[in-house]
């Protein structure tokens, strides 16, 4: 169904192209996939996010109102093409870097969770923030191994130092003793669900910013994997289980971490936009967060 159009009531989405000029923020669409461990279709998912995007206003409430069109110059720089594989990995790698280089921000629209490998290298990353049920410490490649693979596998002078990762949201039943052996020896602060919420979000913000964004140029990207979530406010994502984090509490935590400017860069990922409800939650949900990402910014 066509959306209304009230002059007055400016839609987010639909940013012009990037052209290489400086900007607040570039949106790009790196939709991988072939390595899932669970059956996915989060190929499908950046588009998605851009069609779920002008549901949205444009609009922080203030008071004083915003409005992000006006406070940012934000743009879309498309999608990597076949971003699976060592060359697709590369060629992401390079592209996000190129983007990286004339804008504040860069914002990934996945695709399954291997995109953060791939993103954080381009950003050029120096700390990791994740909010995600799941360790991604597996050994391999997958959507399960992005984190274990920026600590051991990027190339020298691009890996992260484990001691400036976070990971927020990790939950009970959902992981396995070795992998969390594996975040403890190697001096991950992992923050579990149960934690976070005994401490509230603007207390675990601040903790993971000041890890993360330690050291001199601090860069932080931020992984925000969807399935952290409540399966009911995330029926897209394939590994989301009952009982994680509330919409409210994602796009809260979303938008402490995106306002600090350490933050170069951000992806949202595990969105299976072809098994979402009929209503489109979850892809609402991770457009939501893409707007949090540039409210923090403001």
């Amino acid at each position: 169904m066509a959306l209304s159009h009230d002059p007055l009531w400016p839609r987010a989405g639909s940013w012009p192209a990037s052209d290489g000029a400086p900007s607040d923020a570039a949106i790009i669409g790196v939709p991988v996939w072939r390595t899932s461990l669970s059956p996915t279709g989060a190929h499908e998912t950046p588009r998605a996010i851009r069609d779920a995007l002008p549901r949205y206003g444009a609009t922080l409430m203030g008071p004083p109102p915003v409005d992000l069109g006006e406070a940012l110059r934000i743009v879309d720089a498309g999608d990597v093409s076949e971003p699976d594989g060592p060359e697709g990995t590369e060629r992401t790698v390079a592209r996000v870097a190129e983007l990286a280089a004339s804008t504040r921000r860069v914002i990934a629209l996945g695709g399954d969770n291997s995109l953060t490998y791939s993103v954080a290298r381009g950003a050029a990353a120096t700390g990791l923030i994740t909010f995600d049920a799941h360790f991604d410490l597996r050994d391999g490649v997958s959507n399960g191994s992005p984190v274990r693979r920026l600590v051991e596998d990027a190339p020298e002078g691009e890996r992260i130092d484990p001691r400036r990762i976070v990971q927020v949201g990790i939950a009970d039943f959902a992981n396995s003793a070795a992998y969390a052996r594996r975040a403890a020896d190697w001096g991950i602060r992992v923050v579990t669900l149960d934690e976070l919420r005994l401490r509230g979000v603007d207390d675990v913000a601040a903790e993971a910013l000041s890890i993360a964004g330690a050291g001199n140029d601090p860069r932080v990207h931020l992984d925000i994997d969807v399935d952290v979530c409540d399966r009911a406010v995330a029926p897209g994502c394939p590994a989301s289980v009952p009982g994680g984090l509330a919409a409210w509490e994602l796009r809260a935590l979303t938008r402490a971490i995106g306002a600090d400017p350490r933050v170069v860069s951000a992806d949202l990922a595990e969105v299976d936009a072809t098994a979402d409800a009929p209503d489109g939650r979850t892809v609402r949900l991770a457009a939501l967060c893409v707007l949090e990402l540039l409210a923090g910014m403001v």
